[in-house]
């Protein structure tokens, strides 16, 4: 699963990826907190929520780098959801707060974390083996979909190139592993090679941004081009 490593520039990636959902979120009121968003079933106030509890989440394990002893992400599925669900019916200011409050102290967690910690074993809520590089992806990841996901008029176009090419490349990495992918082949317009599942299947065509909604189950692909019907994707996480 895709890492990347703890530098200036990936913290700032990060930290630029929170400042721009923050400016998405100026002015929202209680009834737009409370409306619909992209996602089945969750209101943005479910998706405000989430991004505000997932930063300490984690931080858990960016705590069981830096001591070793084994600190879960989540204590189980229901105890997340149950979070979220319990908190995603505040005031839209209380829920914006929390969201600011969260990323900077993530930010600063990720930033102080001991050199030696960033090379520790540890297990995210996802059962994957990996170092804490991981959970920079994961944290640029949910910023960046999360934003998308509620429907300000933020698209996966706007997320700037190399942050969705991280965010591509991992949910790339996450079908290759993945049982029951149809065989395909991905390519940008131009004929370039973005991904490969299989050895044989049809090619699927579009620009980068509408492949990554498409794979990360947020668009039925209808701005894309395949050479016979369009694979049937598992779901994405």
């Amino acid at each position: 699963m895709k890492e990347i490593p703890p530098t200036a520039a990936s913290f700032a990636q990060i930290a630029a990826a929170a400042d721009r959902l923050l400016a998405g979120l100026a002015g929202l009121d209680d009834q737009d907190v409370a409306a619909p968003s992209r996602l089945p079933g969750w209101t943005r106030g479910h998706v405000l929520r989430h991004l505000a509890c997932q930063a300490p989440a984690l931080e858990r394990l960016l705590e069981w780098a830096r001591t070793g002893i084994e600190t879960p992400q989540y204590a189980s599925r229901e105890a997340r959801d149950a979070e979220i669900e319990a908190g995603a019916r505040r005031p839209a200011a209380a829920l914006v707060a929390d969201v600011r409050a969260s990323a900077a102290h993530f930010q600063r967690t990720a930033e102080q974390l001991p050199e030696p910690a960033w090379r520790a074993t540890i297990r995210p809520f996802t059962g994957e083996l990996c170092t804490p590089q991981r959970v920079l992806v994961i944290r640029l990841r949910e910023l960046e979909l999360h934003h998308v996901d509620l429907d300000l008029g933020y698209g996966f176009a706007d997320i700037p190139e190399p942050a969705r090419q991280i965010i591509l490349d991992d949910v790339l990495g996450y079908y290759a592993a993945a049982e029951g992918v149809p065989d395909c082949l991905l390519s940008d317009r131009e004929g370039a090679l973005v991904g490969r599942f299989g050895t044989g299947g049809p090619v699927v065509s579009g620009e980068p941004a509408d492949l990554l909604a498409w794979l990360a189950g947020r668009s039925a692909g209808a701005a894309l081009e395949s050479t016979a019907e369009l694979p049937a994707l598992p779901a994405w996480l």
